[in-house]
C-alpha cells in the first residue's frame, strides 16, 4: 500500500477514528485503526466491539490495499507532524509514515484477526445537527455515572412521528429535551426507543454539531440493537444498552402554579460564591420570598455564607435545599437570560416537591424551548 495525503486532513481523519476507543482494552488489536486504500481514496475505522467509527477522505492512492496500524500512536504522530504532504507506505509488517523531514517507522497488526465493522440499516430518520448537538449537550449532563446500573448511564431516545425525546436520570435529576425528527414518507406513529451510552452521545454532538443534517439509522439485527449516525462522510455506531429505562416522564407535574423568576447569570454566580464554604456533598439552602431570593451555606464553625438576589416569586414562599452543583447543571443548560424555578408539591406539606427548571425569555414571558430539568430538593435525598 501506498498513498499521499493532506495532513490536516489524514490528522482529523485519525483523531476522529481513535476518539471512541477506550483508554485500555483487553484486547490490543481493538486498538487499532484500519486504513484501506481504494481508487476513491482512504476509509479509516475503528471498532471495539461496543462503538465504531468511520470516515472517508481523498488520498493520491498509488498501491491500493489494507494495513491496521495502534490507533492512539499514529493520532498523536499525525497531530504533530510539519505542513507537509504525508507520504504512508508499507512493506511487509512495517508502515511508514514521512512528512517533509520527519519519518517514522511503525509495526502493522494483523489485518485478518480485526473484527468486522457493523453493517448498518436503512435510514431511520435526519435530524438538524446544531439542535442535536445542544439537546444532547443539555440532557446529557443528568445521566448517571455509575456503571453499577447501566440502564442510567445512557440517554433515552423517543422517537415519535416528527418528534425525537433526548431523555437522561441519575435518579437525583432528570432531564429532556425535545426536536424536529424528519422520518420521512414512512414516519411511523409507533414510538420507536433508542438507549445510547451518554458518553458516545456527547461525541457525536461535539463531532456532528456543524454537520447541518445528522442520518440515524436505528437497526435491530441478529440480536444487536444499534444505532449509526451519519454526516459528512463520517458514521458512529454504538451498540444500545439492554434494559428498561426508568419512567421518569411522569414525574414532571402538567402545570405549577408556584415558581420564581431570577436572572440566570445571577443565580449562577450567587450559588458557586456561596457554595464555596460548603463541605462536600453538603446542600445549600434557597428562600424564595416576596423580597427576593436568600441563598444560605452553613459550611463548619470556621465558615459560614449568605447572600441575596432579585427573584420575582409567583404563589407561596417556599424553602428548598439544593445540591449546588446539580442546580448549576441545570442553569448552565437553560439558554435564556432568565430562569423559572418551580415548586411541585408532595402529600406532606413540610416536604418541598422536586423543583423544576425551565428557560424564561423575559421576567414575563416563558421561554420558547423544551428543556425541562427537574431536581429532588437535598432532603428527599436522605
Amino acid at each position: 500500500m501506498k498513498f499521499q495525503v493532506n495532513r490536516d486532513v489524514f490528522s482529523e481523519a485519525v483523531s476522529f477514528a481513535v476518539k471512541l476507543l477506550p483508554q485500555r482494552t483487553t484486547l490490543p488489536i481493538l486498538s487499532g485503526v484500519l486504513i484501506q486504500a481504494n481508487a476513491d481514496g482512504l476509509v479509516l475505522s475503528s471498532f471495539d466491539y461496543e462503538v465504531s467509527s468511520q470516515t472517508e477522505i481523498q488520498a493520491d492512492v498509488e498501491e491500493q490495499g489494507t494495513v491496521l496500524v495502534s490507533g492512539r500512536l499514529l493520532a498523536e504522530i499525525a497531530g504533530r507532524l510539519p505542513n507537509a504532504p504525508v507520504r504512508v507506505a508499507t512493506e511487509e509488517s512495517r508502515i511508514s509514515v514521512s512528512c517533509g523531514s520527519a519519518s517514522f517507522t511503525l509495526l502493522s497488526m494483523p489485518v485478518e484477526e480485526y473484527p468486522s465493522i457493523p453493517e448498518i440499516g436503512p435510514e431511520s430518520g435526519v435530524v438538524p445537527a446544531e439542535e442535536f448537538a445542544a439537546a444532547v449537550a443539555q440532557v446529557a449532563v443528568a445521566a448517571s455515572r455509575d456503571d453499577v446500573t447501566p440502564v442510567i448511564t445512557g440517554v433515552q431516545l423517543e422517537v415519535r412521528e416528527n418528534n425525537l425525546s433526548l431523555v437522561a436520570t441519575d435518579r437525583y435529576r432528570v432531564a429532556v429535551r425535545e426536536l424536529d425528527w424528519d422520518g420521512g414518507v414512512v414516519a411511523s406513529e409507533e414510538t420507536v426507543t433508542a438507549l445510547v451510552p451518554a458518553r458516545t452521545l456527547q461525541e457525536v454532538g461535539k463531532t456532528f454539531g456543524h454537520s447541518g443534517t445528522i442520518s440515524v439509522s436505528i437497526t435491530n439485527r441478529d440480536d444487536r440493537e444499534l444505532i449509526a449516525f451519519s454526516a459528512e462522510k463520517k458514521t458512529v455506531t454504538s451498540l444500545l444498552i439492554k434494559g428498561n429505562f426508568p419512567p421518569v416522564r411522569r414525574l414532571f407535574p402538567e402545570t405549577v402554579d408556584n415558581y420564581a423568576v431570577v436572572n440566570t447569570a445571577e443565580l449562577i454566580e450567587a450559588t458557586r460564591r456561596v457554595a464555596l464554604v460548603l463541605e462536600r456533598e453538603a446542600a445549600l439552602r434557597y428562600s424564595f420570598t416576596a423580597a427576593g431570593l436568600t441563598l444560605e451555606a452553613i459550611g463548619s464553625e470556621q465558615a459560614q455564607a449568605s447572600e441575596s438576589i432579585d427573584a420575582i416569586l409567583t404563589g407561596d414562599d417556599t424553602v428548598v435545599s439544593l445540591k449546588p452543583q446539580f442546580l448549576l447543571d441545570g442553569l448552565g443548560a437553560v439558554h435564556s437570560e432568565y430562569v423559572r424555578v418551580s415548586f411541585t408539591k408532595t402529600e406532606n406539606p413540610n416536604k418541598p416537591g422536586p423543583v423544576l427548571i425551565t428557560s424564561q425569555s423575559s421576567r414575563e414571558q416563558a421561554g420558547a424551548d423544551s428543556y425541562r430539568y427537574l431536581l429532588q430538593p437535598n432532603l428527599l435525598l436522605r
